[in-house]
């Protein structure tokens, strides 16, 4: 009997055992989940830079397909949770022209998300997560594809689409990518080169005129439709631009363009070249978009602090 007893008690403390062991793994699995949300909601607090913003550009979205400038809807949407736990705030395309106009200010780790180009993706994947999420955006459409939106490899937004997009959500916009300019001749952007008409270059009159008209005919197309509060913004065609551009774009109404270069804008930073940093790569990872935006500000600091 003796033996039997001791048998008895060591399943019974076997099972305690056991019962205990699961006690502690389950506690584990507890801080665990506590870790790995801990140093965010920390992080939160963190301030990387004020009274600066940050501008973050996206071309497509597609479930399947991936390149240098188009990332799943997945990944752009852990892309802006990542950046919103991180203590980002993301303001309107209206608080950022009063920030840069009238030195209004904006909050710590302030960030613009801008896309190009006005495919139809945004409208399909990007927007409903913005929607969601409760981002506002910005999109630099390419107006003469506003026509024939199927037309293009990749469709494009159409005039209706635009339309309930901003009247769901007034926070999201569409300003001017040009109307015809986005296109190369002879390997050269359209938008800062002259071109060969009729056998001959055109002079700079006729440079001027076709920048000038092109631009208006762009914004004018957007303001039918209610695009944006003030069609005043620009997105420079394959981030190509010059002193001459800039007057040109200035004079039909452009009062903030946007470039290809890196960096964060302040309330000093030219308004007819604001930088941008590229989100829109599958490279770019949902922790690591926000040491992008770091980065810059650093590799800004330092190119202040040589000057």
């Amino acid at each position: 009997m003796g033996l039997v007893n001791y048998l008895h008690t060591i399943h019974c403390y076997g099972a305690v055992d056991l019962k205990y062991r699961m006690f502690i793994v389950s506690i584990l699995a507890v801080m665990i989940v506590i870790l790995n949300f801990s140093p965010i909601l920390a992080s939160a607090k963190d301030v990387y830079y004020s009274n600066e913003v940050a501008v973050i550009v996206y071309h497509h979205i597609d479930e399947f397909e991936q390149n240098s400038v188009t990332i799943t809807p997945r990944l752009f949407e852990r892309q802006l949770v990542s950046l919103q736990r991180k203590g980002f705030h993301f303001i309107t395309m209206d608080q950022f022209k009063d920030f840069k106009n009238e030195g209004k200010p904006v909050p710590d780790n302030a960030l613009l998300i801008t896309f190009d180009d006005g495919y139809e993706s945004f409208y399909t994947h990007a927007f409903p997560i913005l929607k969601k999420l409760h981002i506002p955006a910005v999109n630099f459409v390419i107006t003469k594809d506003l026509d024939d939106p199927k037309k293009s490899k990749l469709a494009t937004l159409s005039k209706a689409e635009i339309k309930q997009m901003r009247s769901e959500d007034p926070n999201i916009e569409f300003q001017g990518h040009s109307d015809e300019l986005h296109a190369m001749k002879d390997g050269k952007p359209l938008l800062s080169n002259k071109v060969v008409l009729n056998g001959k270059l055109e002079t700079e009159v006729e440079f001027k005129s076709r920048i000038v008209q092109d631009t208006r005919k762009c914004m004018d197309k957007l303001k039918e439709l209610n695009a944006s509060n003030n069609v005043d913004s620009y997105a420079y065609p394959y981030g190509s631009y010059d002193d001459t551009t800039i007057s040109y774009l200035h004079e039909a109404g452009i009062q903030y363009a946007f470039t290809t270069k890196a960096g964060i804008a302040s309330e000093w930073t030219d308004a007819m070249q604001i930088p941008r940093i590229n989100g829109g790569s599958p490279f770019v990872r949902p922790h690591s978009i926000s040491n992008l935006i770091k980065q810059a500000k650093r590799e800004q600091s330092l190119l202040a602090s040589s000057k």
